[in-house]
């Protein structure tokens, strides 16, 4: 058993990174309120961005534009939403083994890193970062989302890039937060889109294909179809990118809260486990000094 002192002083050591994790809980927690309002007040719009744009393309057709097709160049830009810190529990792990765990070819992989940890992690295995973005990653604005998505756009324009994907932490809640990876450029349309347009949900027979023929009859371009596309694409991207910036800072906050919070309640039984322990050995050590006490005073009687 460890001695008196040894159990003092762990005690003592624990306490005082207890008082840490409670108060990088308290300052998450505060961070947290503030970045989860900013990712609420943009959800909305870069929501109905996406929505906008798979609508529109969902009821055209025949549309030949670079941002729809993927370019030649094999190579393929994915944009790494981590956190310049550390201690956020499984969050920059999450969206590393997402990156390494999608499929895409190491080789044809261009890491932008946004967060260090990210960055550093994926370097370690072998991806080749070409450019580090992380200044961005603690209080994005817009500009920084536009200035992000022009840079992409300039390389997938003149064929350095073939396809752009974003891979950031979805905020759901407060404690569930979401992993994902989506594809940028060259844009898709969603499953969902083309069927609702199609008329195929909750339509049958014959009024279902006038509906469906409706619904893609009615998209008309002014000006050209392709001049628009050059003013909605660029808006489309640069708002994705700036509403997974919003929803990682929310989602890191939420999960430092959390490890922070369990770091506190392990500490609080650690010191619980070794109070226990000091007083087993103070009494054990009260218990030896009476029995020797004892003995002495029979052996001089």
């Amino acid at each position: 058993m460890a001695s008196m002192r040894d159990i003092k002083r762990r005690k003592s050591s624990i306490q005082s990174t207890q008082q840490i994790t409670k108060a990088m809980k308290l300052v998450s927690t505060v961070k947290l309120q503030r970045a989860k309002a900013n990712a609420e007040r943009s959800k909305d719009y870069f929501q109905s961005m996406f929505q906008t744009v798979n609508s529109i393309l969902a009821k055209t057709s025949g549309l030949d534009h670079p941002y729809l097709r993927a370019g030649e160049s094999s190579k393929k830009a994915v944009i790494v939403m981590t956190s310049n810190r550390g201690l956020a529990g499984g969050y920059n792990s999450n969206i590393t083994k997402l990156v390494t765990g999608s499929g895409l070819s190491r080789e044809d992989v261009l890491v932008y890193a946004v967060g260090r940890k990210g960055k550093e992690s994926l370097q370690r295995g072998g991806y080749r970062i070409e450019e580090d973005w992380s200044d961005i990653a603690e209080e994005p604005v817009y500009y920084d989302a536009m200035q992000l998505g022009k840079r992409l756009l300039e390389k997938f324009a003149a064929g350095e890039i073939g396809e752009i994907y974003l891979a950031y932490t979805k905020f759901k809640n407060t404690v569930s937060h979401e992993p994902v990876m989506i594809k940028l450029l060259p844009v898709e349309v969603s499953q969902e889109e083309t069927e609702e347009t199609s008329g195929e949900r909750g339509l049958s027979g014959e009024s279902g294909n006038a509906e469906g023929k409706k619904a893609r009859a009615i998209m008309n371009f002014e000006p050209e179809d392709e001049e628009a596309l050059n003013m909605i694409i660029p808006k489309y991207i640069n708002s994705q990118i700036y509403g997974g910036l919003v929803e990682a800072v929310a989602s890191e906050n939420g999960a430092r809260m959390q490890a922070m919070d369990s770091a506190t309640s392990n500490a609080e039984e650690m010191i619980d486990d070794l109070t226990l322990m000091y007083n087993r050995a103070r009494q054990g050590s009260i218990t030896q000094e009476l029995t020797e006490i004892i003995a002495g005073a029979e052996a001089i009687s």
